[in-house]
């Protein structure tokens, strides 16, 4: 078994480096017998995947260049949430490749607890899914209720303009540059005020 291991620290955790994540890492491998192929260390926040190792480690893993991820907890993983963190994993079987935690044991892909684990991941990101949505919807009632208005800024034409730039011979899409706006926002502007039917344009 090919194995890649997968240490990380950040600033914000003091007393820790990852020589100690990688020793026990190691260690674990060779009495399991399992080939290390390669160690991808992040020294950053795992409160983002723009990570150089991290991405490095997915590449690799989508060329099967190894054969499951060891980690040293899935917190060294990621900490970008339980949705993301989730997505991490699923990534990582969708290449075929078996993911494990060094110090939570129930956190192994191929053990008895697997698809229980991934189930309850699942349903902790379903519920992280619709607080966020919860908070934007909020937060949108709350702009409504103070008078704000939502959505594209409403464009306010002078439609004198337009009829004048019509009458010396401008065509559409040149008014429309002019005014930075879609051809037929210009031509109901113009419409609206002169109140020329529609065809009548064509004239």
């Amino acid at each position: 078994m090919r194995v890649g291991i997968y240490a990380r620290v950040s600033t914000k955790d003091k007393g820790q480096d990852t020589e100690n994540q990688l020793a026990q890492l190691c260690e674990f491998a060779a009495k399991q017998g399992w080939q290390v192929h390669r160690e991808y260390v992040d020294h950053e926040t795992g409160s983002t995947n723009d990570r150089a190792e991290l991405q490095t480690m997915f590449r690799d893993a989508s060329q099967r260049r190894f054969d499951m991820l060891l980690f040293w907890a899935l917190d060294r993983l990621s900490r970008e949430g339980v949705l993301e963190t989730l997505q991490h994993l699923n990534r990582l079987t969708s290449y075929g490749v078996g993911w494990r935690s060094f110090t939570e044991q129930y956190l192994d892909s191929t053990g008895i607890f697997r698809d229980a684990v991934i189930g309850i991941l699942a349903t902790i990101a379903k519920q992280e899914r619709i607080r966020i949505s919860e908070r934007v919807r909020a937060g949108l009632d709350r702009a409504r209720s103070r008078g704000k208005r939502l959505g594209r800024p409403q464009v306010v034409l002078d439609a004198s303009r337009i009829a004048a730039w019509r009458e010396a011979g401008w065509s559409w899409p040149r008014i429309a540059r002019e005014l930075d706006c879609g051809v037929g926002t210009a031509y109901r502007a113009y419409q609206s005020l002169s109140k020329i039917p529609e065809d009548a344009t064509n004239h």
